[in-house]
């Protein structure tokens, strides 16, 4: 259940129906809009309908949610969310760009990447220091020294980084080192997971699950945002078909059902979407028209000896060529790439 205040409305008044709520029990979040204030009532719809806060003068409305999920939706939040990582920004107009290996393998090989990455234009790193794998015996990452590797590239090169997170009991290690944490298409519904990413006060790039429904994906960010955690971005990397010719089905589609669905920024995946580096500057290039606020990118210096996802990771040559195209291609939609607007290249 929403409220919708009054335009104009005081702080003390506000307050006065976040305090009635808490009373009784709901759990609250507060919406401040540029045009309107909206206080979500979490819990019990009839007991918020009993409360007549309707019938107070600065309440405009009460509106239920129809939906399952709740803080995800567009009746709960009409304005696009904005989150700050770093110097650039991701929602609204707003394109981010993380880029980097798949997999933390050596210090050259992590400075390598991320200094190509950043001189190509890209505003956060990318890179896995624990990798959840399908085979036991495939590499499953360097773990903490491999976070340490990424701490010291954004050191060296000031990109804000994003890693992925395993499991609830490594949630506190890879939050003393990350900027985003990323929850990996098979942990999107480790629920003991999503809850421990609701306490944090950082933001979470969630991925979609390998078959999961859109509805089933929303639900999960909701997990994390009703533990407290609002800065949720949503990452489409393709889902299970029975299509053999690339690794995922990538699902653009979902970019514009979600967008409409949730208030929430959307990055895509092209890299595990296509599993095929040479889709990956096409696709790259359709999410970006498709609306997506961001793209998650694999690149390495050599990936002929990547330890992970070699086929699919862009050489720095071709993922400085695919940002002049994106640079051309957010010009021409208006959207701002970096925090700025480009001009055309």
């Amino acid at each position: 259940m929403i409220i919708v205040m009054n335009p104009g409305v005081r702080e003390e008044e506000i307050n006065q129906v976040v305090e009635r709520l808490k009373k009784v029990g709901l759990g609250v979040h507060l919406s401040v809009g540029e045009q309107r204030t909206i206080i979500g009532a979490i819990g019990d719809r009839k007991l918020v309908m009993s409360m007549g806060l309707e019938a107070l003068p600065f309440v405009e409305k009460m509106v239920p949610i129809s939906r399952p999920f709740k803080l995800v939706s567009r009746e709960f939040k009409p304005e696009d969310s904005v989150f700050k990582v770093g110097a650039a920004g991701i929602g609204g107009d707003e394109v981010m760009i993380m880029a980097g290996p798949c997999a933390v393998e050596s210090e050259e090989q992590v400075l390598t990447a991320a200094e190509g990455v950043k001189k190509a234009g890209a505003h956060v790193l990318r890179g896995g220091a624990f990798k959840p794998r399908t085979s036991p015996y495939s590499f499953q990452g360097l773990e903490e020294d491999g976070l340490k590797m990424l701490a010291l590239a954004r050191e060296k090169t000031g990109l804000p980084v994003v890693t992925e997170v395993t499991s609830q009991y490594n949630v506190d290690l890879i939050n003393e080192y990350a900027d985003i944490i990323q929850v990996g298409a098979r942990n999107m519904q480790n629920f003991y997971l999503l809850r421990e990413l609701g306490r944090l006060h950082k933001p979470v790039l969630l991925k979609r699950g390998l078959s999961a429904t859109i509805e089933e994906w929303l639900m999960a960010a909701e997990y994390i945002m009703s533990g407290g955690n609002y800065q949720v971005i949503l990452c489409e990397r393709g889902v299970r078909t029975f299509e053999t010719y690339t690794r995922n089905t990538l699902d653009l589609s979902a970019v514009a059902v979600v967008k409409q669905m949730s208030h929430l920024p959307v990055v895509v995946d092209p890299s595990h979407g296509t599993g095929n580096w040479r889709y990956v500057p096409a696709m790259a290039k359709a999410a970006l028209a498709a609306g997506a606020d961001g793209l998650m990118i694999e690149v390495h210096p050599r990936p002929e000896e990547a330890l992970s996802d070699g086929p699919q990771s862009l050489t720095v040559e071709n993922f400085t060529l695919l940002m002049d195209d994106l640079k051309r291609l957010a010009s021409a939609m208006g959207r701002q790439l970096g925090g700025h607007k480009v001009a055309a290249v």
